[in-house]
């Protein structure tokens, strides 16, 4: 039998996060080849694509606490600098009005401007400064593995973002969570410690707080 035509790949959440990555990436560079070259045009499909995946994740309903994670941090990121590219935009169309309209308008897409705050992203309707950290509740380590793998999957991805090394493996990160999760319980005198993958200034910090 010959082979079937036309019919559609399935791909899976992650394979399609890793996608939406790989388009972030090429619409950054697109950005910045445009406001360089005067003659380009922006890059409106590669955008079209990265929207069009941001929408589809947007209700987080297919995917797990790592994907969810992983897919807030890039939403979080094109909103910022779809918030610079327009400010960029506009200056281009309009003009220098103002010193700092010079200054921004020679910045690289990524460079050290940043606006006050983003706009609210697909489903999130928080800005990039709001964006809440990936938690799990724990009270026993070694009955609660799936939660401790989530927290580690998210915070392998948010280092991996900010191109840190990863946190060693599953076993003696869950060791860490396990004996962590004993000395809280036991100095607070709490049933159960919230853990979070938080981001400051750039690195991703795992946090580890009583919960009564």
């Amino acid at each position: 039998m010959g082979r079937g035509i036309g019919v559609p790949t399935t791909l899976s959440v992650d394979e399609e996060l890793n996608m939406l990555h790989e388009h972030l990436r090429r619409l950054k560079i697109e950005y910045e080849i445009f406001f360089n070259n005067p003659t380009k045009r922006p890059p409106a499909d590669v955008e079209w694509r990265v929207q069009n995946l941001l929408r589809k994740f947007s209700d987080g309903v297919r995917m797990n606490f790592a994907q969810r994670y992983r897919y807030n941090e890039m939403a979080q990121r094109y909103a910022i600098q779809s918030d610079l590219w327009r400010k960029k935009l506009r200056i281009r169309e309009e003009g220098y009005r103002r010193p700092q309209d010079a200054v921004l308008s020679v910045q690289g897409a990524g460079g050290g401007t940043q606006p006050q705050e983003a706009r609210p992203v697909y489903g999130i309707g928080k800005s990039a400064k709001e964006a809440e950290p990936f938690s799990i509740q724990c009270s026993d380590a070694d009955g609660e593995r799936t939660q401790i793998e989530s927290l580690y999957k998210a915070l392998n991805q948010a280092k991996q973002n900010s191109g840190e090394a990863m946190a060693g493996s599953f076993d003696s990160f869950a060791a860490f969570v396990k004996k962590k999760t004993g000395e809280i319980r036991k100095q607070h005198g709490c049933d159960s410690v919230v853990y979070s993958v938080e981001m400051h200034n750039g690195h991703a910090k795992l946090k580890a707080k009583a919960k009564k």
